[in-house]
């Protein structure tokens, strides 16, 4: 049994859950691991991170207790030891939206449409102290692309920064609540709760301060999942429903949050696998393509559009050789 082991057998001892039965859920592009735990007083989750990983469970403490402060439906912390990583969660249940629709396609509009509603909860509620600003940031992180998905363009990147930046300041309001994760695989449905608490919230530890539309957009062009366009539909109408946003003007900020966003995840997925390791992170890489494609016709984007015609499609040659270079980057801050 490893140090780490004996340390989280202590803590669940102490919080009542030792002799729990364990089930390791699947992890994701993070180091932190979720372990459900089958006890006679129900289920919970617990959340591991170690320390000297990178991870930090605080975010995630201080902003669920801000998110259920506001009514919303977060996972409540039962227990915590904040210098070894580890938190004791309230279980919220298994049903992702992703599951959930997959198993109930006729309910696919009713789950997006709620969570675009809460969006607008989200951005009309108080914003947490000390919440950092993402906007100065996105420019340069749709230079990612570059960095790791076609390194062979790097010489573009000042040229596709300066677009960025154009492009964003040309749609630019006022900042609000950003989670920077919003899709499916982060949202459970709760029917039984009312309102914006029917839609639970995961993975929010890295929320910030940025544009209204960039959650919409993260929501409605998901790589991972063919969202329907009725739930596209859904979604965008239930925002602009709550959030009192003009048509045409979201139209421009959905493009533009989702072209940086699109950039980015490029240059991510690509990292993730050649830099970690994790090769089933390519397979997202052609319909998060394809979304920067559908982006780039926006007009707002035609500066835009002329520097990204240089970068090349996701063919399966271009793709097999990602991931055959996996792992292979360990340490390196890109791919040139």
């Amino acid at each position: 049994m490893s140090a780490r082991d004996r340390q989280i057998d202590a803590f669940l001892a102490d919080a009542g859950w030792g002799a729990a039965r364990r089930v390791p859920l699947a992890g994701d592009a993070s180091l932190r691991r979720y372990i459900r735990l089958h006890g006679p007083a129900g289920t919970a989750m617990l959340m591991d991170a170690p320390p000297g990983s990178g991870e930090d469970v605080r975010p995630f403490r201080d902003l669920a207790t801000h998110l259920a402060g506001q009514g919303l439906s977060v996972p409540r912390i039962r227990a915590a030891d904040v210098p070894a990583g580890l938190l004791l969660l309230e279980d919220l249940g298994d049903a992702l939206f992703a599951r959930h629709a997959a198993a109930h396609p006729g309910a696919e509009p009713e789950l997006y449409a709620a969570a675009g509603a809460l969006l607008g909860h989200l951005h009309a509620m108080p914003r947490p102290a000390g919440l950092p600003d993402y906007r100065p940031l996105m420019p340069d992180l749709a230079g990612l692309a570059l960095d790791w998905y076609a390194p062979e363009a790097r010489a573009q990147r000042p040229a596709l920064v300066a677009a960025m930046a154009a492009a964003l300041d040309a749609v630019a309001g006022p900042p609000v609540f950003v989670h920077r994760d919003y899709h499916a695989e982060n949202l459970i449905w709760l029917p039984e709760r009312a309102g914006a608490a029917r839609v639970g919230l995961l993975d929010f530890q890295d929320a910030m301060a940025g544009p209204a539309a960039y959650d919409l957009a993260s929501l409605i062009h998901d790589p991972r999942r063919a969202v329907s366009p009725a739930a596209r539909r859904a979604a965008t109408e239930a925002f602009r429903d709550a959030t009192g946003i003009a048509a045409d003007r979201l139209d421009a900020q959905i493009a533009v949050t989702s072209a940086q966003r699109a950039l980015r995840i490029l240059g991510v997925f690509a990292r993730l696998c050649l830099r970690d390791g994790k090769t089933r992170y390519p397979e997202f890489i052609p319909a998060t393509w394809q979304v920067l494609q559908d982006d780039l016709r926006h007009p707002v984007l035609a500066p835009l559009r002329e520097i990204c015609a240089a970068l090349p499609a996701p063919d399966a040659a271009r793709l097999d050789a990602i991931r055959a270079r996996a792992g292979r980057l360990a340490g390196r801050s890109d791919a040139a």
